[in-house]
């Protein structure tokens, strides 16, 4: 099923398949956006499908709202940050869940709204703020920071190699209040365009990531998504970027590891259990067709995983995993309690 606007969701089959969407599932979709995912999902969890939707972006919840309208209560939208998920679920009664979607990076919409300040083909205010609740602009940062602080920012968010040069001139020739300024300061400050990528690309993506503290909002949100799923529940995360691919990499590794002790260890001591298993071993990227067709899906990097049964839950109680429940009586998928038990034994 295509979705209904214009609004591409980026690999959207995968998405679907990734997440393992059945009839009478619950969801939530922590970067709703333009709502092509969040629609597909209540497209296929239909009958009995529930969403919990959030976006930082009061626009985007906005667009979401109107354009799942007729999902009626099936659908929750929450306009607030994902770094908040479990303050969200346990304020609206939503956990555990079957799946859980994390499209990282920017919409398109967001893209080609040019009072935003996202993107330097449009002459804006420095903003480049997801929620206008926060305080922090790129203009603050730009004009407040000291060079060595700039250029590192430039560098480690960026990966600029003309960072402590951008940052230079930054210094030199700020106050600097708009989008094409800045975007002209850098195009000089590295000679020039010398490549199809614009020479300020790199340098509002590391402003933009700090300005939202993007990777440290989705160290907590996986964090706090894998408390959120219930058994056999899947975490799915398209990231758009080496800094965010790295971390949820990291994550999933540790996560579906039964020891994470350094190698030199000669003995376990951790004590940790792996939670996760991993649904794909290598990344899943766009096919060449949706690149065509989508040329800013280019970048896109899929990674899932399913939850699993510690040793410590299944002693716990393996029901506090497998829920019943719901008004039209939907259940919980179980495993056969016996196979579970050997199989968690013998681990």
């Amino acid at each position: 099923m295509m979705p209904s606007s214009n609004h591409i969701p980026v690999m959207l089959n995968e998405t679907i398949q990734a997440l393992s969407v059945q009839p009478g599932g619950r969801y939530i979709d922590c970067t709703i956006g333009g709502g092509g995912h969040a629609e597909a999902i209540m497209q296929h969890s239909s009958p009995g499908g529930q969403l919990l939707g959030i976006d930082a972006d009061p626009d985007a919840a906005t667009a979401a709202r109107t354009r799942l309208k007729a999902c009626g209560s099936s659908v929750l939208i929450v306009n607030d940050n994902f770094a908040n998920l479990e303050k969200i679920c346990i304020e609206n009664d939503f956990k555990p869940v079957h799946g859980i979607l994390l499209d990282l990076g920017l919409s398109s919409r967001q893209l080609d709204d040019g009072s935003r300040g996202f993107s330097f083909q449009y002459e804006a205010p420095l903003d480049m703020r997801f929620s206008p609740q926060q305080k922090i602009t790129a203009a603050d940062i730009v004009n407040g920071y000291s060079e060595e602080d700039l250029a590192q920012l430039i560098y480690e968010y960026g990966g600029e190699g003309y960072s402590r040069r951008i940052a230079r001139r930054i210094v030199e020739q700020r106050p600097l209040r708009t989008t094409t300024e800045l975007a002209r300061l850098v195009e000089g400050a590295v000679g020039g365009r010398k490549g199809k990528i614009h020479p300020a690309t790199k340098t509002f993506q590391a402003l933009r990531i700090a300005v939202n503290r993007e990777l440290e909002n989705l160290e907590s949100v996986l964090k706090q998504a894998v408390d959120l799923l219930g058994f056999e529940g899947r975490l799915v995360v398209i990231s758009y970027h080496s800094l965010e691919d790295r971390i949820v990499k990291r994550f999933l590794k540790r996560e579906s590891s039964d020891c994470i002790c350094p190698p030199e260890a000669m003995v376990c001591n951790c004590h940790h259990t792996a939670r996760l298993r991993l649904m794909n071993k290598k990344v899943i990227t766009p096919s060449d067709e949706e690149v065509r067709l989508n040329p800013r899906s280019r970048s896109a990097r899929l990674r899932a995983a399913e939850r699993v049964v510690t040793r410590e839950e299944w002693r716990e109680t393996a029901e506090r995993l497998c829920f019943i429940g719901g008004e039209g009586g939907e259940v919980w998928r179980q495993t056969n309690p016996m196979k579970e038990a050997r199989r968690v034994s013998l681990v």
